[in-house]
Order: C-alpha cells, then structure tokens, then sequence
C-alpha cells in the first residue's frame, strides 16, 4: 500500500493573495523579496530540485512573474500549482487545517494593538488561578523584542511576560530555570482554558534561558490549539486503521488528534532527519506529515530574508534524499500554510498563495494551476489513500 508524504513549509508564500488587501498585505511576496534581497547581493538563490518541482510556475502563477534566478527553470519533474486559503485568517492552524480537508469558516478572535491588549477580566483570572505576582509586557510585540526588554524584569519579579500580535495568539514567556519549564506549561493549560470564549487559536508558551542581555528561546515551544472544527484527513485516516505520523509541531496544531505517532522535533534540521527515519521505517498505507517551523520563527518573523534564503537552499539540498527512500505509489507533496515576507512592514504573517509541488515514482510531471483552496490537497490525498471524499477541495492526484 502506498504512502504519502506533507512537508510545510510553514510561511513559505509566494505572491500576495487575492484578498491580501483584507489584511494589509497587498504586495507581499516571501518568495519573490527573497530572490531579489539575494539578487542584489550578488549570490541568486539557487533551489535547483524544486525549481525541477516547478517552483517557477507556481510563483509565476501566484505573483505574474518568475523570481530572480529562476528565469531558465529545467524541465519539470513533478506536478505543480499555486494554492490560495479559504480560511478567514492567515495563522498556522487554519492553514494547515485547511491542508488537511477543513478550512476555517468561521472568524478567530484576535486582541487589539494598544496596551493592555488583554481584557483586564483574562489577565486577572490567570494570575488568580496560577497564583502569579503579575504579568508584564501585554501588548502586540515581537518575540525577541520583548523578551529584551523584559527578561531582566521577569528574572527579577517572577512575573511571566504575555504578548500576541495580529494573529489569534495568546503568548507567555518565562524562564526555564528560574520560572520552570513545568510551571510554565501549567499556566499555558489555565490559559488555553480562560480563551476559548475568546474564540482564540493558540496558547503558545515561549521558554527561554540565559541572563540580561543574552536571553535564547529555547525548543520546547509548545502550542495549546483548540481542536479543528471537522474531522480532518488526519482522523478520517486514523479511523480506517491507518497509521499518521505527526513531526515537528504538528501534534500541537492538531490539538494532537488523528496522529498515531508524534515526534517533536526542534527546527528544520530535526524535521528533515525524522522525516528520513520515517520514510525508512513507515509501513505501507502511513502519512508522514512534517512542519519546518524555522522558515516562519527563525526567519519570517524576525525579518531575516538571507537567513530565510540559506534555509531554502539547505532544504532544496535535502529533497533527493527523501526522494530515495521513496517506494513505488508514494507520494510526496511540499506546500506551505501562509506566507510571512521577511522584507515586509511589521513581523506578523502575510496573505499569500503558496505552492503545491508533488512527486513520486510514477508521477507524471503536469501543471494544475491555480487551486481555489489547500484543500486540495487534503482531497488527493484522500484520493491517494482511496478513502472517500472529504467535504472540500478538488483533487490533483490521479
């Protein structure tokens, strides 16, 4: 029985989408902006396996143009498209929700951009319930930004720092030592509790170590999801007594349903070598579905296209070492659940389309176009595995 592979590339758009300007992100281009950074500097980005992919279709048919450097792409190897979102949001779980047959129909709640941006009810029942001194920081921030400027407090206060941005996110940071990884967590779960009525996505704690002036977020970074809406791909599989094998952070984005398997993984580098061993050792009838986190909080978020650029490259280096150890009817599928444009205003996520690349032995090399929804992936997928169709999307596999 054959397998299938999802590896997300989790902010890796590729040219705004066609409601980008509901978001403020008319113009945004991941992809695109950095080529073009590379360009500049004299060094094109070089991605010659998924160029093969079709990567240059997909841009061309998401953003109207072919990025610098990929001008003369080779012959195509595998079926490509370009797939805009359905769901009303541009965050991590409704995209790879979206991936996986259920997008997001209803809208995720979000804190507005002034400080305090909690409800003064929420932050007083957190530190009531969690018997905490405080909280500092509640405002829209970034991640390393405010953890600079509020580390040293928190190490001298014991209060845990929260914070969230643009998208539905209620974050806590703390100190690994001096505040506990364990307490952290357990004020993450009285958290993820006291939000839902807020109709909010995740509850992402945010550990970290060192002193003033040398603080490092730390990978055990955990997301507190709400489960989908719908049955997923995910469970639909798991209910026919396949096997799912959830690495990276996947378990946490599906609020660790439909997985027989999770494997935590700590950055790109981790992802890839547990997708390997997975491929060795998967019985037939398994999906593999992988996140590579670093694109989005190493480089997106922090606004770091080179950084972003030598990530690609070292992933596209990667791809005919999973393409080896693929056996006959497998599947592999690369996309993404958003974008997040390193060279944009502001570090929050970016409305875009995002490819869909697909390969495998036997796979006949073909171009989709523009797909309507992620979903369509999720639909071939259970094409692939020849359940019965899922409620949204159109398939693209045979």
């Amino acid at each position: 029985m054959a397998r299938a592979f999802v590896l997300v590339l989790d902010s890796f758009g590729i040219g705004s989408a066609p409601d980008a300007a509901d978001f403020g992100d008319t113009g945004a281009d991941t992809l695109g902006h950095i080529a073009e950074v590379r360009a500049r500097a004299g060094r094109p980005l070089r991605l010659s396996n998924l160029a093969g992919l079709g990567l240059a279709e997909a841009a061309r048919l998401a953003a109207g143009r072919v990025p610098p450097g990929f001008e003369d792409p080779p012959l195509l190897r595998g079926i490509c498209g370009a797939a805009r979102e359905q769901s009303r949001g541009k965050d991590t779980p409704g995209g790879h929700w979206e991936i996986a047959g259920v997008p997001v129909e209803f809208a995720w709640g979000t804190f507005p951009d002034r400080s305090p941006c909690f409800p003064s009810c929420l932050t007083d029942a957190l530190i009531t319930r969690c018997g905490l001194p405080g909280l500092l920081g509640n405002r829209h921030a970034s991640g390393t930004e405010i953890l600079a400027e509020l580390g040293a407090e928190h190490l001298r206060t014991g209060k845990p720092i929260v914070y969230t941005s643009a998208d539905s996110v209620f974050q806590i940071a703390a100190h690994e030592e001096a505040f506990g990884l364990d307490r952290l967590m357990e004020v993450c779960r009285v958290a993820r509790d006291l939000v839902d009525s807020y109709a909010v996505a995740r509850v992402i704690a945010r550990p970290f170590v060192g002193t003033p002036g040398a603080f490092v977020r730390t990978g055990n970074r955990r997301d507190f999801s709400v489960p989908p809406p719908a049955p997923t791909l995910l469970d639909r599989l798991t209910d026919a007594g396949r096997r799912v094998v959830g690495i990276g952070k996947i378990g946490d984005i599906f609020a660790h349903r439909g997985l027989s398997a999770e494997i935590r993984a700590h950055g790109n580098a981790e992802a890839m070598a547990e997708t390997l061993a997975a491929a060795d050792a998967a019985d037939g009838g398994t999906l593999v579905f992988t996140n590579l986190v670093d694109f989005d909080s190493l480089y997106g978020h922090r606004r770091d296209p080179l950084g972003y650029a030598a990530a690609l490259e070292e992933f596209d280096r990667r791809i005919p070492d999973l393409a080896a150890r693929l056996r006959p009817g497998d599947v592999v599928v690369l996309s993404a659940d958003h974008g997040c444009d390193p060279t944009f205003s502001g570090t929050d996520h970016t409305r875009e389309w995002v490819p869909v690349l697909a390969f495998g032995p036997g796979l006949a090399p073909r171009r989709i176009g523009q797909r309507d929804s992620f979903a369509d992936i999720g639909q071939s997928l259970a094409r692939h595995f020849e359940l019965d169709p899922l409620d949204h999307g159109r398939a693209f596999l045979p």
